[in-house]
């Protein structure tokens, strides 16, 4: 019999199927924490020090998820996150020193599906953590209970069963995290959605702090399916535009 694991976030892992995570980090005091940290949930973890080392323990090892620092030796992790999406998809939390958008606009463009910027808390890395992975597993769901139809707001065109958008008919790749942000909004075109309800709805996660997040998410989100197409409302949040009836 399976049994569950309950960690000290309060999150359930089955023991019997441990999820698999890579922690990449040239620094050995934060590896170590991060690794001791998701051991404690109930994670199978490895760790790799540099660029070089982490694509090929990637490869060998088939994590099912990413923890992921920007800065390290041999080449950087935006290129580490390159070149292991290119092998599979794979959810990955990047971490940067910076608080910089534009650093974590670029992680987001190369297949980054969420980032912290440190120092952060191992209690919300873990909970951030658990979210990416079920997210993981609603999509795999999703891809086998479709949907009937494509929602078509004007050239705007969503395929829930196929987690395919099209804008003037051309595919726009979208991570798996800008998917189910873009769904959530078109799930209420024209009403204004508040950055708490989105940090809700799409990452399960309910601190504030975590806004900046879904910021990021939708300045990229607008670089791919146009800004005209996400309306902001000051001190509010985020509403899809629609054609007028």
């Amino acid at each position: 019999m399976e049994q569950t694991h309950i960690g000290p976030s309060g999150a359930a892992a089955s023991v019997g199927a441990q999820r698999r995570v890579l922690v990449v980090e040239d620094d050995r005091t934060i590896t170590d924490a991060i690794a001791a940290r998701l051991r404690a949930e109930g994670f199978q973890v490895r760790t790799a020090g540099d660029g070089p080392a982490a694509v090929d323990t990637a490869e060998a090892w088939q994590p099912d998820l990413l923890v992921l620092d920007v800065m390290l030796p041999g080449f950087d992790g935006l290129e580490v996150c390159r070149r292991v999406q290119a092998q599979r998809p794979v959810p990955v939390l990047m971490l940067t020193a910076r608080d910089d958008e534009t650093d974590m606009l670029v992680g987001l463009g190369v297949g980054a599906d969420d980032y912290m910027t440190k120092p952060f808390s191992m209690r919300e890395l873990a909970a951030r953590v658990h979210v990416l992975l079920r997210r993981v597993e609603r999509a795999t769901l999703a891809a086998h209970t479709p949907r009937s139809g494509i929602l078509r707001l004007g050239e705007l065109e969503i395929d829930h069963a196929q987690r395919r958008v099209r804008v003037r008919g051309g595919d726009v790749h979208l991570t798996p995290t800008e998917f189910d942000l873009l769904v959530c909004l078109a799930n209420t075109p024209r009403a204004v959605l508040s950055r708490e309800q989105l940090l809700a709805e799409v990452w399960d996660w309910a601190d504030a702090s975590g806004t900046r997040t879904v910021d990021s998410h939708i300045k990229a989100l607008r670089r791919k399916i146009g800004a005209e197409r996400i309306r902001t409302v000051h001190g509010v949040g985020y509403a899809l535009e629609t054609p007028a009836a």
